[in-house]
């Protein structure tokens, strides 16, 4: 009988190529009773019907096993379960908590915040949901005070109670109603999902039902039991494993491409001893964000802030220089310590092709850039010095007018666009190689900039006026001049150029500025600067962990692979490569 041939299996497996399409990796919790690991067959079975590989995470606190779990599965499952502890939560406990399982909390806490910090998708089930909350800032009540009967003796796979969907949430687009029928086996139920999160569905009585992401991202927690509510608990199921499969999607997608963003002000932080090589909760971009977030490379910028006119830029630098030339040279001296204590991880890049060698080696790429052209003190001489430091693009001015443009916020006219000298600044730049950045430039300054570059210019971390009128943002004249020339124009994640309504901006008003510049400029012309650590960062992109939820966003908007790459650096490569050759000392 075939039944029990082995062969006859194994031929049905080999008889056409592949042998197997790709499933999305989901890992599932196991509870943890009298020694062994052990799970409800229900949950697997639902993740395999749903088109996902299940895998079995047994609680281990070992960081380094979790770690390695979460570069493997593509989505999270939380399972229910036993009350944890409230000591995890500072909390003494109530006379009403049931049993704890103290092998379960820790390797479950650690694996969802890690896992929240990997932009992994998650779905958390009763405990699962609970567990959300306490790893990431919620509060569960140990016993709730309900006036429906949350405990029930029927059968598990029978709904007890109803539940109400909240408008324009993640679970009621899943089940495209506002009112389901749950089951229920709890006596705690989460009372504050804190600020990552959402209440997204409550029962009569008001407990809460159901919770997800507040910032744009795959996760979702119930307080029933989906697994045993057949083809109705499917539909989560289901959304955990497409999820999980568009994650996977972007996973491959960052690993075939370079993914840079070109700008942000990290060193405005150094005086404050920031640590780099450490998860630093005081800056947007470092290693582990780096890492987290799939980024090979980032433009890190010496930013120096523009002295009035009564005041000496020596008053107002944050550390004691003796002019902006020296300050920005303290700030690239301090990048390549960085760069040199974890030579192992983090290399410097002045051009494409090392940046392509860095990320085959395995390692993350700094490049150099100036934001304010001030630190030239008035000296054409200084733009070969700093070419010959390994900069690459000089953002001509900052907020408030210099010796070489009119700003866009904070001018007086002073040059009426780019100045004799600025002339000359420009085309030094394009004789030393650098790139010519008119972000924060007067709409004079760009289109003079644009006249008077030989190669094209580029915007690092500029929005688009049409959306929102800010002097800071390009009108779509500029946008048109700039594409038709050749440059770029990236977007920036700093609120304030995002929305002037005064409306809290996200990750989606970041696609849809993005969006506006492709139709404008085209998709040869866009990328990413996020001006992160210089106030960039929105709810969905707030710091370098984030940058692949912005892959995700693109891909559920049916962006070609292709097109993707262009807008994470592709784009800005080849106007680099553009004035690397226009090179000519």
């Amino acid at each position: 009988m075939k039944q029990f041939d082995l062969n006859s299996h194994l031929n049905q497996i080999h008889s056409s190529y592949p042998a197997a399409h790709h499933r999305p990796l989901i890992g599932i919790t196991t509870n943890y009773v009298d020694g062994d690991a052990t799970l409800r067959d229900r949950y697997y079975k639902q993740v395999v019907d749903a088109g996902g590989t299940p895998m079995l995470i047994p609680p281990v606190s070992d960081p380094e096993v979790i770690i390695n779990t979460l570069e493997n599965i593509d989505g999270l499952l939380l399972t229910g379960g036993g009350d944890h502890n409230p000591l995890w939560a500072g909390e003494e406990p109530h006379k009403e908590l049931h049993s704890i399982n103290a092998t379960r909390d820790l390797p479950e806490l650690l694996i969802t915040r890690l896992a929240f910090n990997r932009q992994i998708p998650m779905f958390g089930i009763c405990r699962g949901m609970q567990t959300l909350a306490f790893a990431l800032g919620g509060r569960v009540a140990q016993d709730i005070n309900a006036t429906l009967k949350h405990s029930q003796e029927a059968d598990k796979s029978e709904p007890t109670h109803s539940v109400i969907l909240s408008p324009e949430s993640m679970i009621r687009d899943i089940y495209d109603s506002e009112h389901i029928f749950v089951n229920s086996f709890h006596h705690q139920a989460v009372s504050d999902t804190g600020a990552h999160f959402q209440a997204t569905a409550s029962s009569p009585d008001g407990i809460i039902e159901a919770m997800e992401s507040t910032e744009h991202k795959s996760i979702l927690g119930v307080q029933w039991h989906p697994e045993w509510l057949g083809d109705e608990g499917q539909k989560l199921f289901k959304w955990l494993v497409n999820r999980a499969s568009e994650f996977s999607m972007a996973k491959s997608l960052h690993h075939r491409h370079l993914i840079l963003d070109t700008h942000c002000d990290t060193p405005m932080f150094f005086p404050q001893g920031i640590h780099f090589e450490q998860r630093d909760s005081r800056i947007l971009v470092d290693l582990h964000k780096m890492t987290e977030g799939r980024q090979d490379a980032v433009i890190m910028v010496a930013y120096l802030p523009q002295n009035k006119p009564d005041e000496a830029f020596t008053d107002i630098a944050p550390f004691p220089v003796e002019g902006p030339k020296a300050y920005a040279d303290l700030i690239f001296d301090k990048i390549e310590d960085i760069v040199q204590a974890n030579h192992s991880y983090l290399a410097l890049a002045r051009n494409p092709e090392q940046l392509y060698q860095n990320k085959q080696q395995g390692k993350k790429s700094i490049v150099l850039g100036i934001e304010n052209g001030l630190a030239l003190e008035d000296d054409i001489r200084n733009v070969q010095h700093f070419a010959n430091r390994g900069v690459t693009y000089i953002t001509l001015c900052h907020n408030g007018d210099n010796a070489i443009c009119d700003s866009a916020r904070r001018s007086q006219n002073t040059h009426h666009g780019v100045s004799q000298f600025g002339e000359k600044v420009i085309k030094e730049m394009n004789d030393c190689g650098l790139m010519v950045d008119l972000s924060h430039g007067g709409e004079q300054s760009f289109y003079d900039a644009l006249d008077i570059s030989r190669v094209p210019i580029v915007c690092s971390h500029s929005n688009c006026k049409a959306l929102c009128d800010v002097p800071r943002n390009l009108t779509d004249d500029q946008l048109r001049a700039l594409a038709k020339a050749g440059g770029v124009a990236h977007t920036t994640f700093y609120h304030g150029f995002l929305r002037a309504d005064g409306a809290k901006a996200s990750i989606i008003d970041g696609i849809n500025h993005l969006e506006h510049a492709i139709q404008i400029m085209g998709i040869d012309h866009v990328g990413i600067g996020t001006d992160f650590d210089g106030d960039g960062g929105v709810p969905g992109m707030a710091n370098s962990s984030e940058l692949i939820n912005f892959t995700i966003q693109l891909l559920r908007r049916r962006y070609s692979e292709e097109d993707i790459a262009k807008i994470w650096g592709g784009n800005w490569l080849r106007v680099m490569r553009q004035a690397q050759e226009a090179k000519v000392k």
